[in-house]
């Protein structure tokens, strides 16, 4: 019996771009569980061909990590020591190391690890893979997967995926077809400006789309005011009697429904597997939105390169400046006054976008 250990001590995001590498595991081996972050616990649980998700709360990764616990390195060991895998695959982003991970698994008796690294692995990795230049993270995670002997299973497409069935949310929802728009992030930089989102809500709203606004529990704040904004904005270009933006009978408050806070991960997918698009920077959710086949309007802040993060195989596009001074910084919170690269975004274009994407889907507002 194969055992694998897959490793993504990162998001909720970077779980899910992960899930086509995890699924040519899967399909070579006997049992393939994941180590995640408590971050990325939610999105692990709904990646097919996984067995199990174990979690530890890494020193060496994420913004704000946990100082170094002797004890539960210990204890991390112990515990993949007992599950006796076969191999290991670590997976990060290009800007990680994957060898503190790599040594825990050595210590644990992990019979073969691969990993992508630059750095010197000494006897840490038995594959030391090398990524190639201008992959999608997706690609880059399935070239290592493949490395490391895993392949795709016949008629798998190499896309994102959840399990399935997802959780009933209709009675969260409109009853006509509507539009998510996501504005939070947890990076700053890559979030939509409140102010900003409640104009595009606006815009959506007197263009005929009921619009949903999502976010974490966290974020709950930001999506009350992007609703209270979006309700302003459709009344006041009802007053103004814009004939490119004619306000639907009833538009305002009742147009606007805000979920923040009130789903679970997989509630979310359910609720962004409805949509006629999503409206999104780059953030896990546009990843989960892409995993459930809804369109994406990308409003990307280029702080990271769009050719690495950008949502991955469905259709989409992608708004904001992607040639700004803040390019390729990896900036947590934007450099330039006004976060331009995304507010120059007019609210008009991410309706035009929004249009354009779901009479691909043959949906138009009611």
């Amino acid at each position: 019996m194969t055992r694998v250990l897959a490793v993504r001590l990162d998001s909720d995001g970077d779980v899910l771009l992960t899930g086509p590498a995890l699924r040519a595991l899967a399909a070579t081996a006997d049992r393939l569980d994941l180590l995640v972050s408590p971050a990325g616990r939610a999105a692990g649980g709904l990646l097919p061909g996984v067995d199990d998700v174990l979690v530890f709360d890494a020193p060496w990764t994420g913004f704000a990590p946990p100082p170094v616990d002797a004890g539960a390195v210990a204890a991390l060991v112990a515990g993949l020591a007992g599950r006796r895998y076969d191999r290991a695959v670590i997976f990060t982003s290009f800007h990680q190391s994957p060898l503190p991970m790599a040594l825990l698994a050595r210590l644990a008796g992990v019979g073969a690890v691969a990993a992508t690294s630059v750095d010197y692995p000494g006897s840490l990795l038995d594959v030391r893979h090398h990524r190639p230049d201008g992959l999608h993270e997706v690609e880059a995670a399935l070239a290592l997967a493949r490395a490391a002997g895993g392949a795709l299973p016949a008629g798998d497409d190499g896309r994102l995926a959840v399990r399935g069935p997802l959780p009933a949310a209709g009675h969260l929802l409109p009853d006509r077809p509507y539009v998510v728009l996501h504005p939070g992030a947890s990076v700053p930089a890559r979030a939509i400006a409140p102010a900003h989102a409640g104009a595009i809500a606006a815009a959506l709203v007197a263009a005929g789309w009921p619009v949903v606004v999502t976010g974490g529990a966290a974020e709950r704040d930001v999506a009350a005011r992007v609703a209270a904004t979006a309700g302003r904005g459709v009344v006041a270009a009802a007053a103004e009697g814009a004939a490119d933006a004619p306000a639907p009978e009833g538009a305002g408050a009742a147009e606007v429904v805000d979920l923040a806070g009130r789903t679970s991960f997989a509630e979310l997918a359910a609720v962004l597997a409805g949509a006629a698009a999503v409206v999104v920077g780059n953030t896990g959710p546009a990843h989960l939105a892409a995993a459930v086949a809804a369109p994406v309007v990308s409003l990307f802040s280029p702080v990271v390169p769009a050719e690495r993060w950008a949502p991955y195989g469905v259709d989409a596009q992608v708004l904001g400046d992607q040639h700004a001074a803040c390019a390729g910084s990896r900036a947590r919170a934007c450099p330039l006054p006004g976060h331009p690269c995304l507010t120059g975004v007019a609210p008009a274009r991410v309706v035009e976008a929004v249009h354009a994407l779901a009479r691909a889907r043959t949906v138009v507002p009611a």
